[in-house]
C-alpha cells in the first residue's frame, strides 16, 4: 500500500494518512526490528514533528539498525557519522578545496547534507563539533564559510549515546540537549523478544536494510505534517501543558526547569501521536504518555536532591503527580 492514495494534496491534507503512515512503517520496521514498539512510535512521532531524538541504550540494542531501517522505510537519503574526540566540525558540515584543475575553490559538502542523519556515540566527540549540529538541528540550514545552505526539510537527527561509558565522552551541554525533542531509552528486550531474534538468526534471517520496502516518500511525510495542523486542541490541554512547565521550574528539587521549547515541543509531539493513534484531537494522556520523553533530559537536579540520592526521573514524576489532569 502507498500512501499517494491515502494523503491529500497539501492544500487538503488528510489526518487519515497519518495514522496509515503509522501503520505502514511499523509493519516495515517490524520486519528486522522485534520489540521496542514505544521505542519506534516516538522516532515517527519525532520524524513527523519535525524534530530530532536522542537514542540512549547500551551496545547492541539495535539503536542504529532503528534509525537506518526507519530511513529505508520513508525511502530517505540515509548518513551515518561515528563521532570521535578527533572529530571536526568541517568533517560534518563539509569544507571549500582548491581544485588544480579549475583553479578554483569548490564546496565539498559534508555528511550532513541528507535526510536521516545518525549521529553516532554523539557525546564522544568535543563541544565544538557536537555544536556544528545546533543550527542544523534548530534552522535546518547549514553556515559553510558564510553562505548559508538550506537543508531538505525533511531533515531529521536520531543521535545515540550510551549511558555506561564515562571515559572519553563529553556531556551534551544543555543547549544542544535543548534541541532533541526526545530521549528515547532503548533497553534490553524481553525474553520472549530475544528468543525470537535468536530463532530469527538461527533462520538464516539477517539485518539486511534492502528486505525493507520504502512505504512513503518524504514528501508525503511534508503532506503529513502539513495535516497535523488539524489536529484539535482544547484550551484546558494548553493550560495543562503550561503548568507542567512551570511546576518543573518551582520544584526544590530541580535547578532547571524546563524552558519554552519543552512546551511547542511537547504541544506538537502530542498532536504528531494523537493524529498517529487515528484521533483527531489531543487527550490528557497522549499528554501525559509524552511527559517524560520530552521533558527528563531537560532537567538538572538541585545539589541537595542529588546528594541525596534523587532521580531526574523521580523528580519529575513528583512534579507530574501534583499537576491536577484536566477533564
Amino acid at each position: 500500500m502507498n500512501l499517494d492514495s491515502l494523503v491529500s494534496p497539501p492544500t487538503q491534507p488528510s489526518l487519515e494518512a497519518v495514522s496509515h503512515f503509522r501503520e505502514l512503517v511499523l509493519q516495515e520496521l517490524r520486519k528486522l526490528i522485534v520489540g521496542q514498539e514505544h521505542a519506534l512510535e516516538l522516532m515517527l512521532c519525532a520524524l513527523l514533528s519535525g524534530g530530532h531524538s536522542l537514542l540512549e541504550g547500551v551496545p547492541g540494542v539495535a539503536k542504529t539498525l532503528m534509525a537506518k531501517t526507519l530511513a529505508s522505510s520513508i525511502n530517505a537519503r540515509f548518513k551515518r557519522i561515528q563521532f570521535t574526540p578527533d572529530l571536526m566540525p568541517a568533517d560534518i558540515l563539509g569544507t571549500s578545496v582548491f581544485d588544480l584543475k579549475t583553479q578554483a575553490f569548490s564546496l565539498v559538502y559534508g555528511p550532513i547534507f541528507t535526510d536521516i542523519l545518525l549521529a553516532d556515540e554523539i557525546n564522544r566527540a568535543p563541544a565544538k563539533t557536537q555544536s556544528a549540529l545546533l543550527e542544523a538541528m534548530q534552522e535546518r540550514t547549514v553556515s559553510i564559510e558564510g553562505k548559508q545552505i538550506a537543508l531538505n526539510p525533511v531533515f531529521t537527527v536520531f543521535a545515540t549515546q550510551n549511558p555506561i561509558e564515562s571515559e572519553g565522552t563529553y556531556p551534551l551541554p544543555e543547549a544542544q540537549l535543548d534541541r532533541f525533542m526526545f530521549k528515547v531509552e532503548i533497553g534490553y528486550p524481553s525474553s520472549e523478544e530475544e528468543d525470537a531474534i535468536l530463532v530469527a538468526t538461527n533462520s538464516g534471517i539477517g539485518l539486511d536494510t534492502t528486505t525493507v520496502s520504502p512505504v512513503v516518500s518524504p514528501s508525503e511525510i511534508l503532506q503529513a505534517r502539513i495535516a497535523l495542523t488539524n489536529v484539535r486542541v482544547e484550551p484546558g490541554i494548553l493550560q495543562y501543558i503550561r503548568k507542567l512547565l512551570v511546576a518543573t521550574r518551582q520544584s526544590s528539587n530541580i535547578r532547571l526547569g524546563a524552558g519554552p521549547r519543552a512546551g511547542v515541543h511537547l504541544l506538537l509531539a502530542s498532536k504528531t501521536l494523537a493524529a498517529l493513534r487515528g484521533f483527531d484531537f489531543v487527550t490528557p494522556d497522549v499528554v501525559r504518555t509524552l511527559i517524560h520523553p520530552v521533558l527528563q533530559h531537560r532537567l538538572l537536579l538541585s545539589a541537595d536532591a542529588e546528594l541525596g540520592g534523587e532521580t531526574v526521573e523521580r523528580a519529575l514524576s513528583q512534579v507530574v503527580d501534583k499537576i491536577e489532569v484536566p477533564r
